[in-house]
């Protein structure tokens, strides 16, 4: 063996006893690379690995839409759990709604997980859930980056970031523009907390209420680890679907900061939205948040979804076929608000 191999070696040891390992590194993106391959779609034009991943130009009359977001402290609840599969379709569905709701669908996908110390069967997890997300909401997973950083973060626990790109015909864009008073506002359900307000949630359900990931959450039938860790919900299907038969005046995904935050993205100068809280069912992990968290109500509506992960407006004359073509996809659309004049704001009541 060469002195050059040994420097190599030694280097190379010297590293991973700081608490980086490449070659496990390395043997992890290895191990992956049929997963993601089973996320190609026709617009990828090269193999994983490369620096860049090349997707092809969707034309002339097509824009991109692009969002980046990350699944925040619901990472601090997937490793107590030791579950990390449904963390990786979280971020997927959460991009694909952020940029559904300009119209666009999902072409491709980029993920960044940065790591204390690479650990093989958390990634694999995480990449599988990606994955899975991709398949499900017709995307190519086209790369990403995976940082080992000792000292950063905390032993077991990771960072996960993802950037969507979609496309959407210039014709058929969606701004909010073309809302108008009376307009009606339809209601999707989320499947819980999906990926905001948890760090208020896991203050009140793990440390002041002090209840295991085990225990069954009063009020349901399921865990706390089932209900915090429910998969953020995807409306690429029932919404494009909703497209093909109704103009779509605008649509809010309700995430951080809840209604009064969101909606007033899509609103124009001049109008309202009108939500009534008795119109659909809170669902109760909320209701035991505000009672043993003490939270008030308002600050309930602004850091969660309250069970609507979705807001879609039409006009008036087409909330009864949209109900019917909505609930035709699996989805139970709730009438939930209406527009009214006003300054852009939003009006919570009962």
């Amino acid at each position: 063996m060469s002195t050059k191999k040994l420097k190599t070696k030694k280097a190379m040891s010297a590293y991973a006893a700081a608490g980086v390992d490449i070659d496990q590194k390395m043997a992890g993106i290895a191990s992956i690379k049929k997963m993601v391959k089973s996320t190609r779609t026709s617009g990828v034009l090269n193999e994983i690995g490369s620096f860049g991943g090349f997707f092809a130009s969707p034309g002339k009359d097509k824009i991109l839409v692009a969002s980046t977001d990350g699944v925040g402290t619901k990472l601090k609840v997937a490793a107590l759990a030791g579950k990390h599969d449904t963390i990786g379709q979280d971020i997927v569905n959460h991009c694909v709604n952020d940029i559904l709701v300009q119209g666009a669908v999902p072409l491709f996908f980029m993920d960044y997980v940065g790591i204390s110390k690479f650990e093989g069967w958390i990634f694999e997890q995480v990449v599988s859930g990606l994955c899975k997300a991709c398949r499900e909401n017709g995307c190519a997973l086209l790369g990403g980056e995976t940082a080992e950083m000792p000292g950063l973060y905390p032993p077991k626990e990771y960072d996960l970031v993802g950037t969507i790109v979609g496309v959407v015909d210039r014709r058929k864009v969606v701004t909010g523009k073309a809302i108008r008073p009376g307009d009606v506002m339809i209601g999707l359900p989320s499947s819980g907390l999906h990926t905001n307000g948890y760090s208020l949630a896991r203050r009140v359900i793990l440390e002041q209420a002090k209840l295991k990931l085990t225990d069954i959450l009063p009020g349901t039938h399921r865990t706390v680890a089932d209900v915090l860790l429910a998969v953020h919900r995807s409306y690429l299907k029932p919404v494009t679907t909703l497209m093909k038969s109704i103009k779509v005046r605008g649509m809010a995904h309700i995430t951080g900061g809840g209604f009064p935050d969101n909606v007033p993205r899509v609103l124009p100068a001049d109008v309202n939205a009108v939500f009534d809280r008795t119109s659909w069912e809170v669902p109760e992990v909320y209701k035991f948040i505000q009672r043993v968290g003490k939270v008030d109500r308002e600050e309930m509506y602004r850091v969660f979804n309250m069970g609507i992960g979705m807001v879609v407006v039409v006009k008036k004359q087409d909330v009864e076929k949209s109900i019917a073509i909505l609930r035709k996809t699996g989805s139970k659309p709730v009438i939930i608000g209406w527009i009214e004049k006003g300054n852009r704001t939003v009006r919570l009541i009962n």
